[in-house]
């Protein structure tokens, strides 16, 4: 074990020398007892973010030894006066770092409070409060906290992207993942606006054509884990990764982020931003365009294109907008309705306001899908009225154009004039994962089966990780109009898996056992929606090729046994 130790060592001493060096650091490396290793910084700012890079590192390396072969390191930091002989160093400040580090787990890091009031707006990093701790040879308690690593995780949140799983290959052009900022400002009822920061954010990198960002929910995957950074960016096939954290207090924010090498684990740039809320989008935009020019260097003079209009003036309609985000889109009539007690003030507050209408209109959309409508007509005229509204409020926002395509191509309308909407949002923004998804779900619509397969293989790659509710239901209905049905069936199965209760993947279910002549089969799925109360039978009248809503009805009424076996 003594020459992995040496070679830990060889590593990292031309690291440590560029570090300005009296804050006491003790390392207690686990090789045999007695091991160990003190060192002092003149900056308590960079002997936490050295412990990180220490730890991170050694995980790395551990990752490929048999766990009886492991060499772990145990870390404490302190911040306190020191005495020097000239070749040593002592004094109560060493003594509490010494305590510290033995408090500390393998592979893990403690500090006292000082040091966690020192750096917590300046790095990245979460805090774990241990409370107040006595320890040895020491009067008085130590108030002591744990840095939370991707290394060392709390037990509640798990270390993610540990474990060796297949890497994807780098896209051609600079790649990101943006992945959800800490919130750090002590209210759990903030955490929505920190995400809804980090999805500014990844919007304004999108707008980028020459960078290939993943998106949203991908990168949401990871929320409320430890984060091994290299494996990340494997995992998602990025090159770089962007992390930080979120500080609200009252009417003031504070960003801090940082860029990372995923292949090297090099942190390339760091920076905090300090503004007021209402000049967020202004603060958004100089985070993502000082992200850009660290990615590109030879693109530092471009900028950002600013949309032309910002989303909302009204921050009170914005904040509603945050906070219906994570329901518009379940399958839950509770949450959906939940998403529209907050989007229908923020449509009274601000009516102009492109994203919010877009959404309601989608909710009226999911009303009429779900068979929740208590009047369709009414509901439809609703729901196409508000997108159309949405369109004249942001015609060059490639989400509203999403979201209004995909309602009004779902409602029959003119569907030429909808796969132009869709269209344009893809030129807008290639980057956008869910508009390639939806543009998969409108070709399915109008007859393109293969086309549609095509898009959501993009939208897989630029959201390795996200599933939409009926991600694989919308593939396995391209793959029955390719009348493959043996494969189709295999996805709506796996999407039931999922989202039990919706009712288009159980009908065309039956229509490709139909198909595949396992009528007993095909007639077991009527009955088992009937018992979850879901229709049987429907017009599919947004599918627009009579051949392909022939296939869909003819198999949906073998199933239902209202005609013969042809």
């Amino acid at each position: 074990m003594r020459p992995v130790v040496a070679e830990l060592a060889a590593d990292y001493r031309g690291f440590f020398a560029t570090l300005p060096s009296p804050i006491g650091w003790w390392v207690g490396a686990w090789g045999s007892p007695g091991d160990g290793l003190l060192l002092e910084f003149a900056s308590v700012v960079d002997a936490v973010r050295c412990a990180v890079e220490v730890q991170r590192e050694m995980a790395e390396r551990n990752a490929d030894v048999p766990p009886d072969s492991r060499i772990e390191f145990r870390m404490g930091i302190n911040l306190g006066d020191i005495i020097k002989d000239g070749r040593d160093i002592y004094g109560d400040g060493v003594n509490v770092a010494a305590r510290l580090e033995a408090l500390a787990e393998p592979g893990g890091i403690c500090v006292s409070r000082v040091v966690r009031d020192q750096v917590r707006d300046k790095l990245a990093f979460s805090f774990e409060d241990m409370g107040e701790q006595q320890v040895k040879n020491i009067a008085r308690p130590i108030r002591v906290h744990r840095i939370l690593l991707s290394t060392q995780p709390g037990p509640s949140k798990p270390v993610v992207g540990t474990a060796t799983g297949p890497s994807l290959a780098l896209p051609d052009k600079p790649s990101i993942a943006v992945l959800p900022f800490q919130n750090m400002s002590g209210d759990a009822e903030q955490e929505y606006f920190a995400d809804g920061m980090v999805e500014e954010i990844i919007t304004a990198l999108s707008r980028i054509r020459w960078l290939f960002v993943i998106a949203r929910n991908s990168s949401f995957t990871y929320k409320g884990h430890a984060i091994n950074v290299k494996q990340v960016g494997r995992e998602l096939g990025v090159r770089y990764v962007l992390e930080g954290s979120v500080r609200r207090a009252g009417q003031r924010v504070r960003i801090t982020g940082q860029l990372i090498d995923a292949f090297t684990g090099t942190h390339l740039w760091a920076d905090r931003f300090d503004g007021s809320l209402e000049d967020v989008f202004e603060l958004q935009d100089r985070v993502a365009s000082t992200v850009a020019g660290v990615i590109e260097p030879t693109l530092q003079a471009a900028e950002i294109r600013r949309s032309s209009e910002r989303p909302t003036s009204d921050l009170t309609a914005y904040d509603l907008y945050l906070r219906a985000l994570p329901h518009v889109t379940t399958r839950e009539r509770d949450r959906l309705e939940c998403a529209f007690d907050l989007l229908r003030p923020a449509v009274e507050r601000d009516p102009n306001y492109g994203p919010a209408l877009a959404q309601t209109a989608y909710y009226y959309y999911q009303l009429d899908l779900h068979g929740w409508a208590e009047n369709r007509e009414q509901n439809r005229r609703k729901s196409i009225d508000l997108a159309r509204q949405a369109l004249r409020c942001a015609p060059d926002d490639p989400e509203i154009l999403v979201h209004a395509a995909h309602v009004l191509g779902y409602f029959d309308e003119d569907i030429d004039a909808v796969i132009a909407l869709v269209d344009r949002a893809l030129v807008l923004n290639p980057s956008y994962a869910s508009g390639w998804y939806r543009a998969g779900v409108i070709r399915n619509w109008v007859g393109q089966p293969d086309l549609a397969l095509e898009h959501f293989a993009t939208f897989l790659r630029l959201s390795p990780r996200e599933r939409f509710p009926n991600y694989f239901a919308a593939i396995g209905i391209a793959l029955f109009f390719t009348r493959q049905f043996d494969e189709a069936a295999a996805k709506l199965r796996e999407s039931l898996q999922s989202f039990p209760n919706y009712g288009l993947t159980y009908r065309f279910l039956a229509a490709s056992y139909a198909h595949m002549g396992r009528l007993s089969e095909a007639r077991e799925v009527p009955k088992h929606m009937r018992a979850l109360n879901l229709n049987v039978l429907e017009g599919g009248t947004r599918y627009r090729s009579q051949e392909y809503r022939d296939l869909y009805l003819s198999g949906l009424r073998l199933a239902a046994g209202e005609v013969d076996n042809p």
